[in-house]
C-alpha cells in the first residue's frame, strides 16, 4: 500500500498532533513560515514523491493568511510528486459566502473550491460546513465528517434524562441539526423563531414547540461567530423558564463582542470542539468547555488510506473525546 505522510500547517497544530497520536502516525517535517514581506513560504525537508499526503489546516483566522498557506502546501506537495493530495480542514472559512443574496456580491465560498483544486488537492475532508450545498461546490470528493458524535457524548454523561431535557434549534435553518441531536441525546424539540436584520444584528421573536419551563436547554449551531445569535437565542429559553442554558457549537469563531457577550449571557456552559484554536482573551471565559474532534478526523484519514467507507465509520464506531480540557 502507498505510505502515508500527514503534515500540519500552522493553524492548529494541537490538533494535528492529537490527529497523529490517534493515528499511530508521526507529523511530517515540513517548514511553513513567512517572508518578511509577508509571503507565505514552505519546504518539505522528506520524500513524498508517491506518497498518500493529508495536509491539515484549518482556514480559521487570519482566513486570508491560513487559506494561502493551505494552498502553498498543496502546491508544494504536488510539485513534489505525491500520488495523493488530501486536504483536511476542520474548518472551512468563507462558508457563509455561499450564495448570492443580493445584486453584484461573489460566492467566496466557491471561489475557495476553485482555489484548492488549482493548487493540486485530489480530495477534501471537512467538519460541520455552515451550507452542506457547498460540497457541490467541490468538482473532487469532499467527505463532510460532523462533530456531533463527540459533543452528544459529552451531553450524555452530564447525566440528565431525556424528560428534562428539550433541544434548541437557534433558527430555522438548524432545525435538521437538532432533530438529530434530539435522537442521540433525547428530550423535545423547540425552535426559535429568529429575524436578521443585518451582518450583525437579529432578533429572536417566539418559540415554537417546547416545553421550555422548568427544562434544561441545550442550544446547538455549526458556529459562535459574533454570538448575538445565540446569546439571543440563550436569554429567549432562559427567560421562557429553563433552569440551565447550554449551548454547543463546532466552531468557535468568537470574533469582535463574543466573549463580552457569552460571558453576560444566561448560558452555564458553552461547548465548542477543537476545529479552531482560542486565543489567550478566549481563556478568560470560564464557561468554555473544549472537546476534541481528533478521533473523527484521524479515523476518517485513516479510512481514505485504507480506501474503507466513511459513513459506515459513523454506524460501526463510538468515538471518545478522550479528555476533556
Amino acid at each position: 500500500m502507498t505510505p502515508m505522510k500527514i503534515f500540519s500547517g500552522t493553524a492548529n497544530r494541537p490538533l494535528s498532533e492529537k490527529i497523529c497520536e490517534y493515528l499511530g502516525e508521526p507529523l511530517g517535517n515540513m517548514t511553513v513560515e513567512k517572508f518578511p514581506d509577508g509571503e507565505s513560504f514552505c519546504r518539505i525537508e522528506e520524500d513524498v514523491r508517491g506518497k498518500d499526503v493529508f495536509i491539515i489546516q484549518p482556514t480559521c483566522r487570519p482566513v486570508n493568511d491560513t487559506l494561502m498557506e493551505l494552498l502553498v502546501m498543496i502546491d508544494c506537495c504536488r510539485r513534489a510528486s505525491a500520488d495523493r493530495i488530501t486536504a483536511v480542514i476542520p474548518y472551512f472559512g468563507y462558508a457563509r459566502q455561499d450564495r448570492k443574496d443580493e445584486g453584484r456580491v461573489p460566492i467566496s465560498a466557491k471561489l475557495c473550491a476553485n482555489l484548492l483544486e488549482c493548487a493540486g488537492a485530489n480530495r477534501v475532508v471537512a467538519l460541520d460546513l455552515h451550507s452542506a450545498q457547498i460540497q457541490g461546490f467541490f468538482d473532487i470528493p469532499l467527505d463532510h465528517l460532523s462533530a456531533s458524535p463527540v459533543i452528544d457524548e459529552y451531553i450524555n454523561t452530564l447525566g440528565y434524562s431525556p424528560e428534562e431535557v428539550v433541544v434548541v434549534s437557534p433558527d430555522a435553518g438548524s432545525i435538521k441539526r437538532a432533530t438529530k441531536h434530539v435522537s442521540a441525546v433525547g428530550g423535545s424539540l423547540a425552535i426559535i423563531d429568529k429575524r436578521r436584520h443585518s451582518g450583525s444584528e437579529v432578533e429572536q421573536a417566539h418559540i415554537i414547540g417546547g416545553p421550555i419551563e422548568g427544562r434544561v436547554a441545550f442550544l446547538f449551531d455549526d458556529m459562535i461567530s459574533t454570538g448575538g445569535s445565540i446569546c439571543g437565542a440563550a436569554k429567549v429559553v432562559k427567560e421562557m423558564g429553563a433552569k440551565k442554558v447550554y449551548v454547543a457549537a463546532s466552531h468557535g469563531v468568537l470574533c469582535g463582542p463574543a466573549i463580552e457577550r457569552l460571558e453576560a449571557a444566561p448560558i452555564d456552559e458553552v461547548v465548542l470542539s477543537d476545529t479552531i484554536p482560542l486565543l489567550p482573551e478566549h481563556q478568560k471565559l470560564k464557561k468554555i468547555k473544549r472537546l476534541s474532534c481528533a478521533s473523527i478526523l484521524g479515523e476518517t484519514i485513516k479510512r481514505i488510506h485504507n480506501h474503507e467507507s466513511i459513513s459506515q465509520m459513523y454506524k460501526s464506531l463510538r468515538f471518545t473525546t478522550g479528555q476533556y480540557f
